[in-house]
């Protein structure tokens, strides 16, 4: 929300190509600021805390850069300079009062920026707020810089900074299943295709293929960064970069690259890198995929934890909470809940961003503030949805090794492993007489006398089941 200032004739004049406005005498922000303030009261919030540090980082960068390209004055420099350093340690975040989702392609934002920098610029040069003569938010701040290079290398700086946090979570996720999948190597349970008995199968081969999918999720959120690093500072207006020194141009890119720590390149091409906002689409169908990833093991989780007597009863996810009002005892599965209820959020913000994207218009995407208000949300609730999955259920999981062993041994689906021996039909018939008649597969068949005990013993050994090429060597055997 906008911070409020009270008090009478505590109020400056400040103008814009619109008009005269009153502003409060003591804020940092400007005429520009506050009619952004009036005409986008969307959400309620405010920008990311990151993004306005980004944005700091940003106009640091670029003034280093005039000042050594000899467009600015060195005491200019120098103030603006510490006015970035300061927003970057924290400070001034009340002043950023524009809502993350606004009209204008961004320019609420960067001139919100640039206005809080320069009035903090003019107070330690020792002017008073508002006097732009002695440091002008467009003239010194924004110097060969336009919204439609600034905003969406901001966005891209935040995504960097957001992502490895998540990756992080994604790391002590993949191996607190690597753990369960070792821990679990030993229990046998009944494998399921179609909600269906199918064969049996190992509990750790279940949590062992968790931690794949996983992996493959942490690779492709490290290659999707890559093409966040290239960035099209120079490019100002619409690629071409107009009112942008040739030898600035060339020295922005590095000198960003310096002051945020990261291996920032300039696009090749600036008029691509202003127009299209691809590699944001390209990051949030990637954070899509890893919440696909996500919510389907708590799918499963929910479903091997079920009832815990009348439903599959296979696992145990630890207890965190009553799970009902009225009814005493309940516990519910309210950590996959949670997890599966942030992938359907990141699944809406992808389908958002991914239509933001396509609706750019010729040289600019005018929706990249909707882009980052989405894209900032996906990664932030994916960070702590993995933080609590890990933490509040994939580490306390137990398995009712009994329970497992008990449906397996009273499943249809053992007669699988029969095919080889008796063949597929004989199997099929088995198979019906066990499902009408409830007879464990082991009875019928030493009634039938098709298999003795001992090789009944070989042939229904479930460990042998759960690994390739075993029963095969039965079959050549026998």
């Amino acid at each position: 929300m906008e911070r409020i200032y009270g008090g009478e004739n505590n109020f400056r004049i400040e103008s814009d190509s619109i008009g005269s406005k009153e502003v409060p005498k003591e804020a940092y922000y400007g005429v520009q600021t506050l009619r952004a303030v009036e005409n986008f009261r969307i959400t309620g919030l405010k920008i990311h805390k990151e993004f306005v540090r980004s944005l700091a980082q940003i106009k640091k960068a670029c003034a280093i850069t005039n000042a050594e390209v000899g467009l600015m004055d060195k005491s200019i420099q120098n103030a603006i300079k510490i006015a970035c350093d300061e927003i970057i340690d924290g400070r001034f975040y009340d002043e950023f009062i524009t809502d993350p989702i606004q009209g204008g392609a961004g320019t609420s934002m960067n001139m919100n920026s640039n206005e809080v920098i320069a009035n903090r610029a003019t107070e330690i040069l020792g002017g008073e707020k508002g006097d732009y003569s002695i440091v002008h938010p467009n003239d010194h701040v924004n110097m060969g810089q336009s919204t439609n290079d600034v905003i969406p290398t901001a966005g891209k700086i935040t995504t960097l900074k957001l992502l490895p946090k998540a990756i992080k979570e994604l790391i002590k996720l993949y191996e607190a299943l690597v753990e369960k999948s070792q821990e679990f190597d030993e229990v046998i349970k009944m494998g399921r295709t179609q909600m269906q008995d199918a064969v049996p199968i190992r509990l750790g081969q279940e949590f062992a293929a968790y931690s794949a999918v996983i992996a493959r999720d942490i690779r492709r959120l490290e290659h999707a960064m890559e093409s966040l690093k290239i960035v099209n500072m120079g490019a100002t207006a619409i690629g071409t970069g107009i009112n942008a020194d040739k030898e600035y141009e060339n020295k922005i890119v590095p000198n960003l690259a310096k002051v945020t720590g990261m291996s920032l390149k300039q696009s090749e091409n600036l008029v691509d890198g202003t127009q299209n906002v691809d590699c944001f689409v390209e990051i949030s169908g990637t954070i899509k995929t890893c919440a696909v990833s996500l919510s389907k093991i708590a799918n499963d989780l929910r479903l091997m934890s079920s009832g815990p007597r009348t439903g599959f009863g296979e696992i145990n996810l630890p207890p965190k909470q009553n799970g009902s009002s009225i009814m005493p005892g309940k516990v519910n599965p309210v950590i996959p809940e949670v997890v599966s209820q942030i992938a359907f959020n990141i699944i809406g913000n992808d389908m958002t961003i991914t239509m933001a994207a396509e609706a750019g218009q010729l040289e600019l995407n005018a929706f990249e503030p909707v882009i980052f208000y989405n894209l900032f949300e996906s990664i932030e609730t994916l960070t702590n949805g993995l933080e609590t999955f890990t933490n509040n259920c994939i580490m306390g999981i137990t398995a009712n090794k009994d329970r497992c062993q008990y449906l397996v041994e009273n499943s249809v689906g053992i007669v699988t492993a029969l095919c080889p021996h008796i063949g597929y039909k004989e199997a099929a018939k088995i198979a019906k007489t066990a499902i009408k008649t409830k007879e464990p597969i082991r009875e019928i068949i030493l009634k039938s006398g098709l298999l003795n005990e001992e090789k009944l013993d070989e042939v229904l050994d479930t460990m042998a089941m759960t690994e390739p090429g075993i029963t095969t060597k039965c079959l050549a055997a026998n």
